[in-house]
């Protein structure tokens, strides 16, 4: 009986110890998890003063990664920059790119670029890639424009692409206009600078004056660049919109007098036809008045003013006149068939 209990208690010793271990690593773990111990070791041997529980315990609490806050405030104060954690951390709560940040401000120290941890992160956080925008401001970027159709006072049709080179402006990052912005601007003025031209052949001898022209405009004015130099990559000569122009007048021109011819043959119809009715509508008056006749010599048979003949010597007349219009009508036939 004694050795049966005393291994029933070994077996509970065994299983209150393996307890005991499982609970302890699983305690070290979630210590450890939440003291970042080595991180704390690896910053201060890099010579970055943080605090293990205020500091980088209370990051974990938050929800924000010691690791990314400790090197990104290890690699700050290496280059020289002042820099605190709770700088980092408010970023990165933010929602900004905290790595983006440092390398921007890194590169802006070492290019003497006047930047300031502020600006920096208001313009991660307006969306822009603020290292970037540090890249470009030390080495400038070429944007090539899309070809621009303009047209000189002569008539002809020029076509010209652009070569901007353009540097970040820092300052006007946040707020400023991007690169459509520029290329609708220059293209503005490569049409204004085209058109001014008296002929296509001075823009052809000097593409330079566009660039000049463009330049003396300041399009760069609240945007984010600042346009160092526009280049004319190529100019080539198009169609002559002059005379295309004058052709299509003249079609159109030539549309409205046939338009007018037609009006004034359909006015000389309708004058035609009013003239026809006129007439028709003036012997229907000689016919109603030659009815008129017969009656009006009954009446003056009956009241005695025309006697038999006087009667019969209107018609005698009558007839020799209607003789004579016979053999008139019959020479004038005659001479026409000669």
């Amino acid at each position: 009986m004694w050795n049966q209990s005393t291994k029933h208690n070994m077996e509970g010793i065994q299983l209150f110890t393996l307890v005991l271990i499982f609970a302890g690593i699983i305690l070290l773990f979630v210590l450890f998890y939440f003291v970042p111990v080595g991180l704390w070791f690896q910053a201060r041997f890099s010579g970055v003063r943080v605090k293990l529980i205020r500091d980088l315990a209370m990051m974990r609490l938050r929800k924000v990664p010691p690791g990314i806050i400790v090197e990104q405030l290890i690699v700050a104060t290496k280059a020289g920059l002042n820099v605190t954690t709770q700088d980092l951390e408010t970023h990165y709560l933010a929602g900004g790119n905290v790595r983006s940040v440092v390398k921007a401000l890194i590169s802006a120290d070492k290019a003497n670029i006047k930047l300031d941890f502020k600006k920096a992160t208001a313009i991660d956080l307006a969306g822009r890639d603020v290292f970037e925008a540090v890249q470009i401001s030390v080495n400038p970027k070429v944007i090539d424009t899309p070809s621009v159709a303009a047209v000189a006072a002569d008539g002809i049709q020029l076509i010209a692409k652009a070569r901007v080179t353009v540097r970040a402006n820092i300052q006007q990052l946040v707020g400023g206009a991007g690169e459509e912005t520029i290329l609708a601007r220059v293209g503005e003025g490569i049409v204004t600078s085209i058109g001014s031209a008296v002929s296509h052949k001075d823009v052809l001898e000097n593409p330079d004056k566009i660039s000049k022209l463009v330049l003396q405009r300041g399009l760069d004015s609240g945007t984010a660049f600042e346009i160092l130099s526009i280049d004319i990559a190529d100019v080539d000569v198009g169609t002559n919109i002059g005379a295309k122009l004058q052709i299509d007048q003249a079609n159109a021109d030539l549309k409205v007098a046939e338009a007018k011819a037609e009006e004034r043959r359909a006015m000389a119809v309708a004058a035609e036809q009013e003239m026809k009715a006129k007439a028709q509508e003036a012997r229907a008056a000689v016919i109603a008045a030659e009815a008129e006749i017969p009656k009006a010599i009954a009446e003056a048979f009956r009241t005695g003013n025309l006697g038999i003949m006087d009667y019969y010597r209107m018609k005698n007349i009558q007839a020799d006149t209607e003789m004579r219009q016979s053999i008139g009508n019959t020479g004038e036939s005659d001479t026409k068939k000669e």
